[in-house]
């Protein structure tokens, strides 16, 4: 499920960041978010795992640890908190009965398991703990999957911390495949070592409350006397040689001492049993319809009602179960001693095909759920169970109802309030899905308005175009110093007389995408262009010192430039005109259908004639644009004086070069 993905995730954008994880998803090829209830392949963890193995660079086992210790606290903080801290009073408790949590989530999720999320086609990991003489536990693990144990030890010590307040270490003792299992499982046992975890405080409150314990066990002995402890203790003789009689402690009878008194009994419990059992055959197999009762070799001795009725072969004593039922969970060969291996776990029954009486044969296969229990005295098997039914649609797959199932079996109120739950998650899926479907739209929005404001910001100067977004008026600006360029195509009316207009579409195209790449390359402004003409500004709309430097690294690249475009009627790279002038000018935004930011004064003209009084392959200067250049290392010579159309006569140069930059420099080329 997406419920692991999603922790995963979490989990490297918490302690590693988001740049971390974009790149570990990227290399990984996964999408960036997952849904709760969505299954994946399990392929896309365990790449996820692989890659961030590599990009953190620390081995899998470690990965796999912090994985589970997160995963612990990610359970607690999607809702499951309360529930894993019911299962057990002790470490050894709360793992006993993993399994029957994992039993109980398959109900409603499908197999959301708390040690791992995976759909139900794929089995859950199971458990098995034995105690040791010296306080220690051996956890046997269980799993399809392969390479996964290590999350073990990360999931059960962070369980252990928050829930029973004891640091635990864990180490493989021995790792195999299991074969006798039904198919292969990845078998690993741990050895798992306890240490309480206490404060100073409480290491303080600890030893003076053990001190006080001695101190009242002494004053308790010498109160009591002679007369009330041995009428005190034949009372307890009598009662316990009745049930079942044990040889008990000295502590142990004081307890019973104090219990028969005024005392208060802090510790302990001896239950009471009947000498006999009241309740008659008939009734007990009407009142749990859902039992099984075989000895060692499966020979069925009893069975309730219920299951009776459904498979009626088990109403001749004495038949294999075996022969009528295979074991879903866990999975073991159907012996006494595989049985009795995994007693404490929940065994889950499958009715064969085979046997069913006809009208079942077409209906989905009946499956009970429920715990066995050893009954030493009569060396026998009592399988307590109920129908595994997870909806109302299932129950009626095997036309059964609600009555068969006993009054006092909570499966019915779980059938029910599962039918609602169910409901509820569908709810909750379209809702992340839309949730979802929202995000993706919502980035492609972002994607098409990051193209839309480049868009507006190559027609418009970036400032200008935010304030005609939000809806502002644009005042013009006057700028007092800026350079000018305009340039022109030699001849270009005869090209246009002798080509297709395709032709030219495409070659001023070309000219234009080489020129408009030179503009960020030295940090220009283009103004416009005009059939052949390209206009640029520097010093406008961000002023700057370096403007007329910029202008002219330009001009000489678009020299350059225009080497590589080819005129369609020669086939020779075409020429063009370059003029430059340094001036003021008055800057703004003229109409609002297609608004432009325009620049106006008498520089604009000047720079146009230098371009028209300009010599094909040259940069014509105009004196002021010669000044600014004059001492930055470029190289320029006089051209003299000319008359230029309604400025009489000026004296211009022309630029050659720049002294210190390079070609690959002047083009913006690696």
């Amino acid at each position: 499920y997406g419920f692991i993905n999603t922790c995963l995730k979490s989990l490297v954008v918490e302690k590693y960041g988001e740049e971390t994880w974009e790149k570990l998803r990227l290399q990984a090829g996964v999408q960036d978010s997952f849904l709760t209830f969505e299954v994946y392949k399990d392929e896309i963890t365990m790449q996820l795992v692989d890659k961030a193995c590599k990009i953190l660079g620390v081995p899998a086992d470690m990965v796999l640890r912090e994985f589970g210790e997160y995963f612990f606290e990610f359970c607690k903080r999607s809702g499951y908190d309360h529930m894993l801290r019911t299962l057990g009073g002790n470490l050894y408790e709360f793992i006993e009965n993993l399994d029957a949590l994992h039993s109980y989530l398959s109900l409603s999720y499908q197999a959301i398991l708390f040690l791992f999320v995976f759909p139900q086609e794929m089995n859950a990991p199971s458990f098995r703990v034995e105690k040791n003489e010296d306080g220690s536990m051996h956890l046997h693990y269980y799993s399809d999957r392969r390479g996964l144990c290590h999350i073990v030890p990360g999931i059960i010590g962070a369980a252990a911390l928050d829930f029973f307040n004891i640091e635990i270490s864990m180490e493989i003792v021995n790792q195999t495949e299991e074969e006798e299992r039904t198919g292969k499982k990845e078998h690993i046992v741990f050895l798992v070592t306890q240490t309480p975890v206490f404060s100073y405080k409480e290491r303080n409150d600890f030893s003076s409350s053990s001190q006080y314990l001695a101190d009242s066990a002494k004053q308790i002995e010498t109160q009591l006397n002679k007369e009330d402890v041995e009428k005190a203790k034949n009372t307890i003789r009598d009662r316990g040689s009745s049930v079942c009689p044990v040889k008990k402690s000295h502590w142990k009878t004081l307890r019973g001492i104090i219990t028969l008194g005024k005392g208060k009994l802090l510790r302990g419990f001896d239950p009471v049993y009947p000498k006999s059992l009241w309740i008659d055959t008939k009734t007990f197999c009407n009142g749990l319809p859902f039992h099984m009762v075989f000895d060692k070799e499966l020979r069925v001795k009893q069975a309730g009602v219920s299951i009776q009725k459904i498979v009626p072969g088990l109403q001749t004593m004495g038949i294999c179960l075996d022969h009528y039922f295979s074991i879903v969970h866990p999975e073991v060969p159907f012996t006494i001693s595989s049985i009795q291996k995994f007693i404490n776990s929940q065994f889950v029954f499958q009715t064969r095909r085979e046997m069913m009486p006809e009208s079942w044969k077409q209906r989905p296969m009946l499956e009970l759920r429920g715990q066995m229990i050893w009954m030493e005295s009569l060396q026998c098997m009592l399988y307590l169970c109920s129908p595994l039914l997870r909806t109302l649609h299932e129950l009626e797959e095997r036309q059964m109802h609600i009555a068969d199932i006993a009054p006092h079996d909570v499966t019915r109120d779980l059938i029910l309030l599962n039918q609602q739950r169910l409901a509820e998650m569908e709810l909750s899926n379209q809702l992340e899905r839309k949730k979802e479907e929202l995000r993706i739209l919502s980035k492609h929005l972002e994607e098409e308005k990051k193209k839309t404001e480049a868009l507006l910001y190559a027609m418009l100067p970036e400032h200008v175009a935010n304030q005609l977004k939000e809806g502002k008026r644009v005042e013009a600006g006057e700028f007092k110093e800026c350079t000018i360029l305009f340039s022109d195509v030699v001849t270009f009316t005869n090209i246009c007389a002798q080509c297709e207009p395709i032709q030219i579409v495409l070659m001023l195209n070309t000219m234009y995408l080489r020129f408009d790449r030179l503009t960020t390359v030295h940090d220009v402004y283009k103004v416009e262009t005009i059939g052949d003409a390209y206009m640029v500004v520097g010093g406008v709309p961000v002023p700057v010192p370096t403007h007329a430097e910029r202008v002219a690294n330009f001009a000489l690249g678009m020299i350059i430039a225009a080497k590589g475009v080819q005129n369609p009627v020669s086939g020779n790279p075409i020429q063009i005109r370059v003029g430059i002038h340094t001036g003021p000018v008055l800057a703004g935004v003229v109409g609002e259908k297609m608004p432009r930011y325009c620049l106006f004064g008498d520089t604009v003209n000047i720079a146009s004639r230098m371009e028209s009084h300009g010599v094909p392959s040259k940069i014509h200067l105009s004196s002021s644009a010669y000044q600014c250049l004059k001492y930055k290392n470029f190289e320029m010579t006089e051209r003299g004086e000319i008359e230029v159309k309604g400025k009489g006569k000026m004296h211009t140069y022309f630029l050659v070069r720049n002294k210190t930059a390079t070609e690959n420099e002047i083009m913006g080329r690696p």
